[in-house]
């Protein structure tokens, strides 16, 4: 059972970064004999095609508010990606998991880790200044490579990893919808202060016309 790790690891990197989970395990499956790839993400096209989109995200996923809106167009491509990976590691296993039950699996990790990305994002696009969001964004690139490595070679222990920082997101964003929330209202009080504050226009009279 153990491509039950790799589907969940997986599926959670793809909530992050879809594409580059599809090229980092179709690499490794033609170039670095991982048995555990399956044939379809080691195709020529399939290659190139991830690599063309994941450059295009490393370039919107770094752009304040881009990447918003960048995440909620992958809100269904990202959780499809996950499932349908996860159901073909399940197929290339031999049949030790069911692929409608592997692609839940994958589906589901890759739709909680997008939800818990957008949702840091629009904590990060509450800062005026570009650095944290491009911080932000390398570390996710960083973090998914890693962690997709690691799943190569220690299925089990990238689940763990996977699995604590789904958690440790989850608790972010717990965090991050409270900063979000008190944003908005300190903005709101400051409009509401400056409309207030604001001199009243003086009172119209009509004289009539002049004599």
């Amino acid at each position: 059972m153990s491509i039950i790790p790799m589907i969940f690891t997986s599926g959670w990197a793809s909530g992050i970064n879809a594409y580059a989970v599809v090229l980092l395990l179709g690499l490794f499956g033609r170039f670095g004999g991982a048995d555990s790839v399956p044939p379809a993400l080691e195709r020529t096209d399939v290659l190139i095609a991830a690599a063309v989109l994941f450059l295009l995200e490393v370039v919107a996923d770094k752009i304040p508010y881009l990447d918003s809106a960048w995440d909620v167009v992958h809100t269904v491509v990202r959780p499809v990606s996950g499932a349908v990976v996860g159901a073909l590691l399940a197929d290339q296993a031999d049949g030790s998991l069911g692929e409608l039950a592997a692609g839940a699996m994958g589906g589901t990790s890759a739709l909680v880790s997008h939800l818990t990305k957008a949702g840091l994002r629009m904590a990060v696009n509450t800062s005026p200044e570009p650095a944290s969001n491009i911080a932000v964004s390398l570390l996710e690139d960083a973090t998914v490579a890693g962690v997709v490595i690691l799943a190569v070679f220690h299925p089990l222990l990238a689940a763990s990893v996977a699995g604590v920082l789904m958690l440790i997101g989850i608790l972010l964003v717990w965090f991050a919808v409270s900063r979000i929330r008190r944003f908005l209202q300190r903005r709101r009080e400051r409009r509401t202060q400056r409309t207030a504050a604001a001199p009243a226009p003086p009172p119209y009279t009509d004289s009539g016309p002049p004599r």
